[in-house]
C-alpha cells in the first residue's frame, strides 16, 4: 500500500469502539476516517477526541454511517447483530472492507451477510486475537487425536457487561473441537445445564459461561477421560490485543477480492 487506508470505527463510545479508535491513532499505517454513533447518542456532533475526555483529534462523530463509510477504506465494527447487518450493506455499497469482531450473531444473520460479500470484503471472526486462533488450531487437532473417552468442555469467562453467551471465541473453540471430531457441532452441543440433567452424554461438547467484574476474556478447552485431563488455555488481559487483530484485519483486507474471510485467512494459519 502506498497510503494510508482510511478507517472508520462503529460503536464508538463502547468499550472497544473507544479501544479501536485509540489503536487507529496511534498507528503508523492507518488514519481514522470517520467515528459513527447510533442517532441521538450525546457523542454525535463532538470531535471523538473531546468526547473521549482526551483532546481533539480532528475526527467528529456522526450517525450518517453511509457518509462515513464513503470516505474510508475500512469499517472495524464490533457493535450488536442487527447493527452489523445493517451496517454491511452500506460498507458493501462504499466498497470498504468491513471487519466484524460483533459476536452473538445468528447463523440466519450470518447467512445475511453474504448479498454484501459479492461487493466487498468481510472479515469476520469471533475472536480477533493471534493466540486465540492458534488456539483454535490446536483445539482441532487435539481433538481429532482423541475418541470419545475424552468429554470436551469450553469453559469462558468474560466482563459481567457482556450479553452472549456462550462467547463468540468458545462457539470457535467448540467448531473446532466438532469439526476436529468430525461431526457437526450442533449436534453435540451441551450448554445451559442446570437441575437434575441426567448423566453427561458421551461425545457432547459442553459449554461454561461465567460472568463477573472486569474480566477481558478467558477461554480454557478441557479434555477430560478417566485418569487424566488435558487443558488448552488462553488468557486476555488487555482488550488492545483484539483492536490491534481487527486493524491487521483491516490492512490485510485492502487488496483482497470480494468474499468472506476469517482470521485464519488474515493470519494465513
Amino acid at each position: 500500500m502506498t497510503h494510508k487506508p482510511g478507517i472508520v470505527i462503529t460503536g464508538a463510545s463502547g468499550r472497544m469502539g473507544q479501544m479501536l479508535i485509540k489503536t487507529v491513532l496511534e498507528s503508523d499505517k492507518a488514519t481514522l476516517a470517520g467515528v459513527v454513533e447510533r442517532e441521538g447518542h450525546d457523542w454525535v456532533g463532538q470531535d471523538v477526541g473531546d468526547a473521549m475526555g482526551g483532546t481533539p483529534v480532528g475526527v467528529t462523530v456522526t450517525a450518517d454511517a453511509l457518509a462515513a463509510f464513503s470516505k474510508a477504506q475500512a469499517v472495524i465494527d464490533f457493535t450488536a447483530p442487527e447493527a452489523t447487518l445493517a451496517f454491511s450493506k452500506l460498507a458493501a455499497q462504499a466498497r470498504a472492507v468491513h471487519v466484524i469482531g460483533t459476536t452473538g450473531m445468528t447463523d440466519a444473520q450470518i447467512a445475511q451477510l453474504e448479498p454484501a460479500s459479492r461487493h466487498a470484503v468481510i472479515v469476520r471472526a469471533g475472536n480477533m486475537s493471534l493466540g486465540v486462533n492458534l488456539l483454535v488450531q490446536l483445539t482441532k487437532k487435539v481433538a481429532a487425536a482423541l475418541d470419545e473417552d475424552f468429554d470436551i468442555e469450553v469453559i469462558e469467562a468474560h466482563h459481567h457487561h457482556k450479553v452472549d453467551a456462550p462467547s463468540g471465541t468458545a462457539l470457535m473453540l467448540g467448531e473446532a473441537a466438532a469439526e476436529g471430531r468430525g461431526v457437526k457441532l450442533a449436534d453435540v452441543r451441551d450448554s445451559g445445564r442446570d437441575g437434575i440433567t441426567g448423566a453427561r452424554k458421551r461425545g457432547d461438547i459442553g459449554f461454561t459461561a461465567i460472568r463477573g467484574g472486569d474480566i477481558v476474556g478467558e477461554h480454557d478447552v478441557l479434555f477430560a477421560a478417566a485418569g487424566e485431563r488435558i487443558v488448552l488455555r488462553h488468557l486476555a488481559t488487555d482488550r488492545a490485543i483484539f483492536a490491534r487483530g481487527a486493524l491487521k484485519a483491516a490492512l490485510w483486507g485492502q487488496d483482497k477480492g470480494p468474499g468472506q474471510y476469517d482470521m485464519m485467512d488474515v493470519l494465513g494459519l
